[in-house]
């Protein structure tokens, strides 16, 4: 039986054998409400900040983390390595649950599982440690695989501006993780462990923000709207036989690399020469904040033009000449190399993303390209930190592994110039 409700409650009809349910006007204003643009702006951005603040945390407390758990150098850049071989791994998957499951749940899900493993690190084992890891690696290539096609799909006149927002919010994140480290080891009383464990609050906030767009994606059909549906198996192959394609990934997997060796590496290249580990922390933090020039600024810069080449050579360089003062006079130098890779790093991460953008023509083909490009390139990104640890090992110094950098950035420069050309997968 049901019981009348008075004209102005009409939004929700109650039902004596079930709960309250809204009425499809009252469903539509919900919606209306959950789908306002500073809401979802909202949770992109929050969603972006912990894309890589996980991983910067680790890298100004590396030492005391080896320490602590007896690690060898090879060992010990696992701590970075592990979570970017998975980054590879689950950019595999991504597009697969994008489809099955729908893009905004994917995303929520990423969060939660992100905040989960970053506890997991803290446990106090190796395996932890890595374990963790593994889970961190996968959440992030989860955001970072599905951003691209949710950009394309939800601002396909503003996705180059979009991408400047989400990648500038991403280095943000790493600018805060990498400063705040050992503050805040030092607030939890030299604890490493309450330090780190203290970044999966800001995964549980972002959770917490991007729930109202499962609600919004749910609403719409019953079911979450997936990025990537009908013919994009068909897309997908395509995708893998196409050359540009391939070049968008390999210069999307060998700035990653550049990228992860410093992430990994960059403080303990300070501390070996003799800069104390707080300081090596503050250039490694004003690395990170100066990379949010470079993303922010490269893709609208990029969005304006037809072809791209011009920033591939201007990043590239920039990234080539910081590496090769870090050779020559690490410290002297600290914070000039900082800014100038800093830039460099920045904005070669925000032409990769954008490329994926505007070489594909349409939100099935992004989302496809997103998971080949950064499935590939976070694989042979995965391999920069553990070479490097490896080479370091072997030699006792850091000429050699930059010297091999230095090549992987002339291959970058080359498939890059190739990638940028105006032309669709």
């Amino acid at each position: 039986m049901n019981v009348a409700r008075p004209q102005a409650d009409r939004s929700l009809l109650l039902d004596a054998e079930g709960p309250v349910r809204p009425s499809p006007e009252g469903a539509a204003a919900r919606r209306a409400l959950l789908a306002h643009p500073v809401l979802l702006l909202t949770g992109i951005v929050l969603a972006s900040l912990n894309m890589r603040a996980a991983l910067a945390s680790v890298s100004p407390l590396v030492g005391e983390i080896s320490a602590a758990l007896g690690l060898s150098s090879t060992a010990t850049s696992l701590i970075t390595s592990v979570p970017v071989l998975f980054l590879g791994a689950g950019s595999l998957a991504a597009p697969w649950l994008g489809r099955r499951l729908g893009t905004e749940r994917v995303l929520l899900g990423a969060l939660l599982l992100l905040a989960a493993g970053i506890l997991v690190r803290v446990l106090p084992s190796v395996y932890a440690l890595y374990g963790g890891g593994v889970l961190a690696g996968t959440a992030i290539a989860l955001l970072n695989v599905l951003m691209p096609g949710l950009i394309k799909r939800d601002f396909p006149d503003r996705a180059a501006s979009m991408t400047s927002v989400y990648t500038g919010s991403m280095i943000a994140g790493a600018t805060v993780a990498a400063a705040a480290s050992v503050p805040l080891e030092r607030a939890f009383g030299g604890s490493w462990q309450g330090s780190l464990a203290f970044w999966s609050l800001l995964a549980a906030v972002a959770a917490v923000v991007w729930l109202p767009q499962v609600l919004i994606a749910r609403g719409r059909t019953g079911h979450e709207v997936p990025v990537a549906s009908g013919a994009a198996a068909g897309h997908g192959r395509g995708v893998w036989r196409s050359a540009l394609a391939w070049q968008v990934t390999l210069f999307m997997g060998l700035q990653s690399l550049w990228t992860y060796v410093l992430i990994a590496w960059l403080p303990t290249i300070f501390t070996d020469q003799g800069m104390s580990r707080s300081t090596a922390g503050v250039v490694f933090a004003f690395n990170n904040l100066v990379q949010v020039a470079g993303a922010f600024l490269v893709p609208l810069l990029a969005g304006r033009m037809r072809s791209q080449r011009p920033l591939v050579a201007l990043v590239t360089s920039l990234v080539a000449a910081g590496y090769t003062g870090l050779m020559v006079a690490p410290v002297a130098g600290a914070w000039l190399w900082a800014a100038v890779l800093g830039v460099g790093q920045g904005g070669a991460v925000g032409l990769a993303l954008t490329l994926i953008v505007l070489r594909s023509g349409d939100a099935v083909t992004a989302a496809r390209l997103s998971g080949m490009a950064q499935t590939v390139g976070y694989l042979l990104a995965a391999a920069g930190p553990l070479a490097a640890g490896a080479v370091h090992e072997a030699t006792g110094g850091w000429t050699v592994p930059i010297a091999l950098v230095l090549c992987a950035c002339a291959v970058a420069l080359g498939v890059g110039l190739l990638a940028a050309r105006d032309r669709r997968v």
